[in-house]
């Protein structure tokens, strides 16, 4: 059920009502509401009040469905890419064997 807030024209009191929205509004100021200390019957007004804030609860709903375009934009320049971009070659890795000296040419035997 929710919660209207009113308006007492008599003594300017506010005070909220739990009423179902199928019940019509209130005409005058209930005892228990009323803040003159005899019963004032002041005429009350329904106000326009804020109301409350739009929670989803369950599966199904996550906190990142509603952020705004320039928080995602933000969030994607943070992450770094796992892989490197196809276009660039990947290191080689060292080999293990010790590479093999190139052969030193041998004089020539002399003639003789």
């Amino acid at each position: 059920m929710p919660t209207y807030e009113y308006i007492c024209d008599k003594c300017g009191h506010t005070f909220e009502q739990v009423q179902p929205m199928s019940a019509s509004a209130l005409a005058t100021c209930p005892k228990e509401a009323c803040a003159r200390k005899p019963w004032g019957k002041g005429k009350v007004r329904r106000s326009i009040s804020g109301g409350a804030g739009l929670i989803f609860k369950g599966s199904g709903f996550y906190i990142t469905d509603y952020r705004s375009e320039g928080y995602k934009e933000a969030a994607k320049k943070d992450v770094a890419p796992s892989t490197p971009p196809p276009s660039t070659p990947a290191p080689k890795a060292p080999d293990s064997a010790p590479a093999a000296k190139p052969a030193t040419p041998k004089p020539a035997a002399g003639k003789g």
